[in-house]
């Protein structure tokens, strides 16, 4: 395999998502623009599926009783935050996936998207926005200069 295919790889694996697949690039010598392109289209792939898939697979959970009272509560509580919250729940989405911490993320994201039941090109737009966003804090972290600048 070759490396650029590994970092494509890893950047559509949850947790590691692009969090691992850059630093895995640049440790390997490939050029900052390509790990960098390379990780958020790998990033991006899964998405769309992930908001499409996962909405049927929570509604099929919820027929087992143990599953059912916990996602409803999800449920419930993210439909009355998002409606006191509508104007900024993009934004919100945004922000969430482009902060690269752990638990935070496209994968994650997805689910929010899900569980909000977001139209798909606002949850997608958001979501790509935030990732690219996350892909260039880590990109320019891996390349050292946020700590050169202080930042």
């Amino acid at each position: 395999m070759t490396n650029e295919l590994l970092v494509f790889i890893t950047a559509m694996i949850p947790v590691a998502e692009l969090r691992g697949a850059i630093p895995l690039g640049l440790a390997q010598g490939l050029s900052p623009a390509k790990v960098f392109v390379l990780s958020v289209i790998g990033n991006m792939v899964p998405i769309p599926f992930l908001i499409l898939f996962s909405r049927p697979v929570i509604k099929y959970l919820k027929r087992f009783a143990i599953l059912k009272n916990i996602l409803s509560r999800i449920e419930h509580s993210a439909t009355k935050k998002a409606h006191k919250i509508k104007g900024y729940v993009i934004a919100g989405l945004f922000m969430f996936v482009a902060i690269p911490l752990p638990g935070t993320g496209a994968w994650t994201g997805s689910l929010i998207a899900a569980i909000l039941n977001l139209r798909l090109k606002y949850a997608l737009l958001a979501i790509y926005a935030g990732v690219i966003g996350a892909g260039v804090l880590v990109t320019l972290a891996g390349m050292g200069i946020i700590h050169i600048f202080g930042i």
